[in-house]
Protein backbone atom coordinates (compact mmCIF):
# COMPACT_ATOMS: atom_id res chain seq x y z
CA UNK A 1 0.00 0.00 0.00
CA UNK A 2 1.23 3.58 -1.14
CA UNK A 3 2.01 5.67 1.97
CA UNK A 4 0.44 9.35 1.64
CA UNK A 5 2.92 12.07 2.69
CA UNK A 6 1.86 14.04 5.90
CA UNK A 7 1.71 17.99 4.74
CA UNK A 8 1.25 20.64 7.22
CA UNK A 9 -0.54 23.27 7.45
CA UNK A 10 0.46 26.58 8.08
CA UNK A 11 -1.71 29.74 8.78
CA UNK A 12 1.13 32.57 8.97
CA UNK A 13 3.43 33.14 6.30
CA UNK A 14 6.95 35.11 6.08
CA UNK A 15 6.70 38.69 4.00
CA UNK A 16 8.87 39.43 1.16
CA UNK A 17 11.57 41.61 1.76
CA UNK A 18 13.13 43.41 -0.87
CA UNK A 19 16.87 45.04 -1.14
CA UNK A 20 18.08 47.34 -3.86
CA UNK A 21 16.22 49.42 -6.36
CA UNK A 22 16.77 49.78 -9.95
CA UNK A 23 16.75 52.82 -12.15
CA UNK A 24 12.95 51.94 -12.88
CA UNK A 25 11.83 52.40 -9.40
CA UNK A 26 14.24 55.45 -8.63
CA UNK A 27 17.43 53.37 -7.76
CA UNK A 28 20.83 53.00 -8.80
CA UNK A 29 21.17 49.22 -8.37
CA UNK A 30 21.29 45.92 -11.12
CA UNK A 31 19.10 44.15 -9.79
CA UNK A 32 16.85 43.66 -6.74
CA UNK A 33 17.12 41.03 -3.95
CA UNK A 34 14.37 39.44 -2.78
CA UNK A 35 14.11 37.30 0.68
CA UNK A 36 11.41 35.38 2.32
CA UNK A 37 8.31 34.71 1.39
CA UNK A 38 8.26 31.19 3.12
CA UNK A 39 4.90 29.57 4.12
CA UNK A 40 6.54 26.05 5.29
CA UNK A 41 9.59 25.40 6.93
CA UNK A 42 12.92 25.43 4.84
CA UNK A 43 12.99 23.35 1.42
CA UNK A 44 9.42 21.65 2.25
CA UNK A 45 8.43 22.07 -1.26
CA UNK A 46 5.82 19.82 -1.30
CA UNK A 47 4.25 21.53 1.73
CA UNK A 48 4.10 25.14 0.57
CA UNK A 49 5.71 27.61 -0.82
CA UNK A 50 9.75 28.55 -0.28
CA UNK A 51 10.28 30.77 -2.88
CA UNK A 52 13.14 32.62 -2.43
CA UNK A 53 16.76 31.10 -2.05
CA UNK A 54 19.08 32.22 0.72
CA UNK A 55 21.07 34.91 -0.55
CA UNK A 56 25.07 35.20 0.35
CA UNK A 57 26.71 38.49 1.16
CA UNK A 58 29.91 39.20 0.86
CA UNK A 59 31.46 40.81 3.82
CA UNK A 60 33.68 43.60 3.00
CA UNK A 61 35.26 46.61 5.94
CA UNK A 62 36.01 50.46 5.62
CA UNK A 63 39.59 49.57 6.73
CA UNK A 64 42.00 46.55 6.81
CA UNK A 65 41.04 43.53 9.29
CA UNK A 66 43.25 43.50 12.18
CA UNK A 67 42.31 40.07 13.49
CA UNK A 68 41.39 37.91 10.10
CA UNK A 69 44.22 34.45 9.42
CA UNK A 70 46.68 35.26 7.07
CA UNK A 71 45.03 32.21 4.89
CA UNK A 72 41.66 34.30 4.90
CA UNK A 73 43.46 37.77 4.21
CA UNK A 74 45.26 35.98 0.35
CA UNK A 75 41.61 35.14 -0.86
CA UNK A 76 41.49 39.44 -1.27
CA UNK A 77 45.76 40.31 -1.45
CA UNK A 78 45.97 44.03 -1.64
CA UNK A 79 42.45 44.78 -1.98
CA UNK A 80 42.22 43.96 1.54
CA UNK A 81 43.61 47.85 1.91
CA UNK A 82 40.93 49.68 -0.73
CA UNK A 83 37.21 49.07 0.11
CA UNK A 84 36.17 50.01 -3.53
CA UNK A 85 38.91 47.46 -4.89
CA UNK A 86 37.73 44.78 -2.64
CA UNK A 87 34.13 45.32 -3.47
CA UNK A 88 34.91 45.47 -7.28
CA UNK A 89 36.65 42.29 -7.05
CA UNK A 90 33.93 40.61 -5.10
CA UNK A 91 31.45 41.27 -7.72
CA UNK A 92 33.49 41.20 -11.12
CA UNK A 93 36.07 38.48 -9.90
CA UNK A 94 33.89 35.99 -7.14
CA UNK A 95 30.55 36.82 -8.66
CA UNK A 96 28.81 38.73 -5.53
CA UNK A 97 25.14 39.46 -5.58
CA UNK A 98 25.33 41.54 -2.11
CA UNK A 99 27.53 43.16 -0.69
CA UNK A 100 27.84 43.89 3.28
CA UNK A 101 30.01 46.43 4.19
CA UNK A 102 30.75 47.00 7.58
CA UNK A 103 32.25 49.96 8.78
CA UNK A 104 34.52 49.05 11.36
CA UNK A 105 37.02 51.81 10.47
CA UNK A 106 34.47 54.61 12.41
CA UNK A 107 34.69 52.76 15.87
CA UNK A 108 36.89 54.78 18.51
CA UNK A 109 39.29 51.46 18.89
CA UNK A 110 39.76 51.09 15.37
CA UNK A 111 39.87 54.82 13.42
CA UNK A 112 37.56 56.82 15.08
CA UNK A 113 36.24 57.89 11.14
CA UNK A 114 33.97 60.84 11.05
CA UNK A 115 30.50 59.94 9.71
CA UNK A 116 31.04 62.26 6.82
CA UNK A 117 34.26 59.83 6.21
CA UNK A 118 31.97 56.83 5.59
CA UNK A 119 29.45 58.33 4.17
CA UNK A 120 31.86 59.55 1.14
CA UNK A 121 32.72 55.95 0.90
CA UNK A 122 28.95 54.61 0.83
CA UNK A 123 28.69 57.01 -1.97
CA UNK A 124 32.04 55.94 -3.70
CA UNK A 125 30.94 51.74 -3.39
CA UNK A 126 27.32 52.93 -4.88
CA UNK A 127 29.22 54.62 -7.66
CA UNK A 128 31.80 52.00 -8.00
CA UNK A 129 29.70 48.41 -7.72
CA UNK A 130 25.77 47.95 -8.87
CA UNK A 131 24.97 45.45 -6.17
CA UNK A 132 22.50 45.96 -3.73
CA UNK A 133 24.15 46.90 -0.27
CA UNK A 134 24.04 46.06 3.18
CA UNK A 135 25.52 48.66 5.81
CA UNK A 136 26.37 47.89 8.98
CA UNK A 137 28.09 50.20 11.71
CA UNK A 138 31.54 49.56 14.02
CA UNK A 139 29.13 47.87 16.94
CA UNK A 140 29.73 51.10 19.19
CA UNK A 141 25.89 52.24 19.86
CA UNK A 142 27.11 55.80 20.52
CA UNK A 143 29.10 56.17 17.21
CA UNK A 144 26.65 54.02 15.22
CA UNK A 145 24.05 56.29 16.35
CA UNK A 146 26.38 59.23 14.47
CA UNK A 147 27.70 57.47 11.48
CA UNK A 148 24.46 55.25 10.18
CA UNK A 149 22.00 58.16 10.13
CA UNK A 150 24.00 60.26 7.69
CA UNK A 151 25.01 56.85 5.42
CA UNK A 152 21.40 56.28 5.27
CA UNK A 153 21.11 59.70 3.82
CA UNK A 154 23.12 59.38 1.28
CA UNK A 155 22.14 56.32 0.47
CA UNK A 156 18.38 57.67 0.34
CA UNK A 157 16.24 55.37 -2.23
CA UNK A 158 18.35 52.71 -2.42
CA UNK A 159 16.57 50.83 -0.16
CA UNK A 160 19.45 49.50 1.58
CA UNK A 161 19.96 46.71 4.66
CA UNK A 162 21.12 49.01 7.73
CA UNK A 163 22.10 47.60 10.91
CA UNK A 164 22.31 46.99 13.46
CA UNK A 165 19.82 47.96 15.86
CA UNK A 166 19.64 47.04 19.17
CA UNK A 167 17.40 47.85 22.63
CA UNK A 168 19.88 50.76 23.15
CA UNK A 169 19.38 52.29 19.86
CA UNK A 170 17.09 51.08 18.22
CA UNK A 171 15.24 54.56 17.73
CA UNK A 172 17.90 56.29 16.08
CA UNK A 173 18.47 53.61 13.18
CA UNK A 174 14.42 53.43 12.61
CA UNK A 175 13.81 56.58 12.27
CA UNK A 176 16.49 56.44 9.50
CA UNK A 177 15.44 53.96 7.53
CA UNK A 178 12.02 54.75 7.85
CA UNK A 179 12.88 58.23 6.69
CA UNK A 180 15.26 57.09 3.72
CA UNK A 181 13.55 54.53 2.38
CA UNK A 182 15.74 51.09 3.95
CA UNK A 183 15.60 48.41 5.57
CA UNK A 184 16.67 47.33 8.73
CA UNK A 185 18.54 44.49 11.26
CA UNK A 186 16.94 43.99 14.67
CA UNK A 187 19.65 42.15 16.20
CA UNK A 188 19.05 40.18 19.37
CA UNK A 189 21.05 38.13 21.59
CA UNK A 190 20.02 34.83 21.27
CA UNK A 191 16.78 34.90 22.65
CA UNK A 192 12.78 34.63 20.56
CA UNK A 193 11.29 36.82 23.47
CA UNK A 194 13.76 39.80 23.52
CA UNK A 195 13.85 39.22 19.25
CA UNK A 196 9.81 39.65 19.47
CA UNK A 197 10.28 43.01 21.50
CA UNK A 198 12.31 44.74 19.67
CA UNK A 199 10.95 44.35 16.54
CA UNK A 200 7.56 45.70 18.14
CA UNK A 201 9.36 48.93 19.62
CA UNK A 202 10.35 49.47 16.09
CA UNK A 203 7.25 48.95 14.48
CA UNK A 204 5.48 51.54 16.71
CA UNK A 205 7.51 54.12 15.54
CA UNK A 206 6.16 53.65 12.18
CA UNK A 207 8.51 51.59 10.29
CA UNK A 208 6.74 48.32 9.08
CA UNK A 209 7.27 44.87 10.51
CA UNK A 210 7.84 43.81 6.66
CA UNK A 211 10.83 46.01 6.47
CA UNK A 212 12.82 44.17 9.04
CA UNK A 213 15.20 41.06 9.30
CA UNK A 214 16.36 39.43 12.23
CA UNK A 215 19.42 39.30 13.44
CA UNK A 216 19.79 36.37 15.88
CA UNK A 217 23.37 36.37 16.40
CA UNK A 218 24.55 33.12 16.18
CA UNK A 219 27.40 31.19 16.68
CA UNK A 220 29.55 29.20 14.34
CA UNK A 221 29.93 24.78 14.58
CA UNK A 222 31.32 23.84 17.68
CA UNK A 223 30.33 27.82 19.09
CA UNK A 224 26.76 27.56 20.21
CA UNK A 225 25.55 26.61 16.50
CA UNK A 226 22.88 24.49 18.02
CA UNK A 227 21.32 26.71 20.50
CA UNK A 228 20.56 29.46 17.72
CA UNK A 229 19.56 26.88 15.70
CA UNK A 230 17.26 26.22 18.18
CA UNK A 231 15.73 29.65 18.58
CA UNK A 232 15.18 30.69 14.83
CA UNK A 233 13.44 27.22 14.87
CA UNK A 234 11.18 28.20 17.10
CA UNK A 235 10.99 31.67 16.09
CA UNK A 236 9.56 30.27 12.50
CA UNK A 237 7.45 27.99 13.57
CA UNK A 238 5.69 30.86 15.87
CA UNK A 239 5.83 33.17 12.55
CA UNK A 240 4.43 30.34 10.53
CA UNK A 241 1.59 29.67 13.25
CA UNK A 242 0.82 32.98 12.94
CA UNK A 243 2.65 35.06 15.18
CA UNK A 244 3.40 38.29 13.06
CA UNK A 245 5.37 39.34 15.54
CA UNK A 246 8.48 37.58 14.18
CA UNK A 247 7.75 36.82 11.45
CA UNK A 248 10.79 38.09 9.73
CA UNK A 249 13.80 36.86 7.29
CA UNK A 250 16.92 35.78 9.10
CA UNK A 251 20.34 37.44 8.60
CA UNK A 252 23.23 35.33 9.69
CA UNK A 253 27.10 37.22 10.58
CA UNK A 254 28.34 33.15 9.00
CA UNK A 255 32.15 34.53 8.51
CA UNK A 256 32.66 36.77 11.69
CA UNK A 257 32.01 33.82 13.50
CA UNK A 258 33.36 31.13 11.72
CA UNK A 259 36.66 32.59 11.14
CA UNK A 260 37.01 33.14 14.96
CA UNK A 261 36.76 29.82 15.95
CA UNK A 262 39.80 28.23 16.89
CA UNK A 263 39.45 25.39 14.23
CA UNK A 264 39.19 27.77 11.65
CA UNK A 265 42.51 29.75 12.93
CA UNK A 266 44.85 27.93 14.43
CA UNK A 267 48.30 26.34 13.35
CA UNK A 268 49.10 23.58 11.40
CA UNK A 269 52.07 23.44 13.91
CA UNK A 270 50.15 23.71 16.87
CA UNK A 271 47.65 20.72 15.91
CA UNK A 272 49.20 19.07 13.19
CA UNK A 273 46.64 15.92 13.17
CA UNK A 274 44.02 19.22 12.13
CA UNK A 275 45.32 19.21 9.06
CA UNK A 276 45.50 22.10 6.19
CA UNK A 277 44.54 25.41 7.96
CA UNK A 278 43.15 27.10 4.96
CA UNK A 279 40.85 24.05 4.27
CA UNK A 280 39.93 23.63 7.42
CA UNK A 281 38.70 27.24 7.94
CA UNK A 282 37.01 27.11 4.47
CA UNK A 283 35.12 23.94 6.05
CA UNK A 284 33.85 25.65 9.09
CA UNK A 285 32.38 28.50 7.33
CA UNK A 286 30.25 26.23 5.37
CA UNK A 287 29.51 23.87 7.27
CA UNK A 288 28.37 26.74 9.67
CA UNK A 289 26.29 28.64 6.82
CA UNK A 290 24.10 25.09 5.72
CA UNK A 291 23.22 24.65 9.33
CA UNK A 292 21.59 27.97 9.35
CA UNK A 293 20.37 27.36 6.32
CA UNK A 294 18.42 24.33 7.27
CA UNK A 295 17.31 26.84 10.01
CA UNK A 296 15.65 29.21 8.38
CA UNK A 297 18.11 31.74 7.06
CA UNK A 298 17.70 34.21 4.65
CA UNK A 299 20.95 35.57 4.34
CA UNK A 300 24.14 34.68 4.82
CA UNK A 301 26.89 36.84 5.61
CA UNK A 302 30.24 35.14 4.92
CA UNK A 303 34.11 35.59 4.05
CA UNK A 304 35.79 33.08 2.11
CA UNK A 305 35.11 33.07 -1.84
CA UNK A 306 35.07 29.45 -1.47
CA UNK A 307 33.35 28.96 1.45
CA UNK A 308 31.09 30.81 0.23
CA UNK A 309 30.95 28.53 -3.85
CA UNK A 310 30.07 25.42 -2.05
CA UNK A 311 27.59 27.27 0.20
CA UNK A 312 26.40 28.51 -3.59
CA UNK A 313 26.61 25.25 -5.02
CA UNK A 314 24.58 23.62 -1.99
CA UNK A 315 21.97 26.24 -2.10
CA UNK A 316 21.32 25.79 -5.61
CA UNK A 317 21.19 21.76 -5.23
CA UNK A 318 18.44 22.15 -2.74
CA UNK A 319 16.16 24.42 -4.78
CA UNK A 320 16.25 22.35 -8.13
CA UNK A 321 16.12 18.81 -6.43
CA UNK A 322 12.35 19.64 -6.15
CA UNK A 323 9.16 20.67 -8.15
CA UNK A 324 9.18 24.62 -6.37
CA UNK A 325 5.37 24.43 -6.77
CA UNK A 326 3.11 23.37 -4.00
CA UNK A 327 1.10 20.57 -4.53
CA UNK A 328 -2.14 20.86 -5.75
Amino acid sequence: MAQELMLEKWCGKIPVLKIGRTAQEGGSRSRVIEIGGEETLPFLFAEAKNPHKPVIAFEIWDTPPLDWPQDLDRAYLDALRDPLAWAKRCVDEFGAELLCVRLQGAHPDSGDRTPDEEAKLILALLKTVKVPLIIIGCGDDQKDNLVLPVCSEVARNERCLIGTAVQDNYKTLAAAALADGHNLIAESPIDINIAKQLNILISDMGLPLERIVINPTVGALGYGLEYAYSIMERARLAALSGDKTVASPFICFVGQESWRAKEARASIAEFPAWGDELARGIIWEAISATAFIQAGADILVMRHPKAIEKVNNYIDALMGEFDLSPSS
